[in-house]
């Protein structure tokens, strides 16, 4: 068995910026996200604010613009629900201003029947006869997908689907 220890390699100041534009221009990063990426090469505090910074400066990075991308590609492509958006951008340190605004983006009519689409779906591949369990499992699986249980229980009673 082989003992490789595999050391992350380590950028200048000056090469870490040019690859955190390039990390950047691929999609859209948060702040946090980028901070941490120049953190993994090896960057100090100081360096890494101060590319930050340009990056901000030079358009590589804005919040407004990666909160929006974020939440409409995991709405629309991963098919989440805003509470597990707005978490998932709470936990790359999005400021709650940006979080409601890139949300409020969110057509109520499409999230609504995004959230059919999707009970819809799971209650066609649930084998579950017993209606209360079947109404409990669509619950629970669209909650975590981050509906809102209201809306859930709302949608399940009105379209007769558990």
């Amino acid at each position: 068995m082989l003992n490789i220890d595999i050391k992350p390699k380590i950028y200048t100041k000056e090469q870490a910026a040019l690859k955190a534009e390039g990390y950047c221009v691929y999609q859209e990063r948060s702040q946090q996200e980028v901070r941490n990426k120049l953190y993994e090469w090896g960057l100090h505090q100081s360096d890494t604010e101060q590319i930050i910074t340009k990056l901000i400066e030079n358009n590589f990075i804005n919040e407004e613009r990666f909160a929006l991308a974020f939440t409409l590609g995991k709405f629309r492509i991963k098919g989440w629900g805003k509470l597990k958006i707005k978490q998932a951008l709470k936990q790359k340190k999005v400021i709650d201003k940006l979080i409601h605004k890139s949300l409020s983006k969110i057509d109520d009519e499409d999230y609504l029947n995004k959230l059919l689409q999707i009970l819809t779906k799971k209650s066609a591949l649930l084998q579950e006869k017993d209606a209360f369990k079947k109404h409990y499992k669509l619950t629970q699986f669209a909650a975590y997908k981050g509906f809102e249980r209201d809306l859930i229980i709302d949608l399940l009673k009105d379209n007769h689907l558990a």
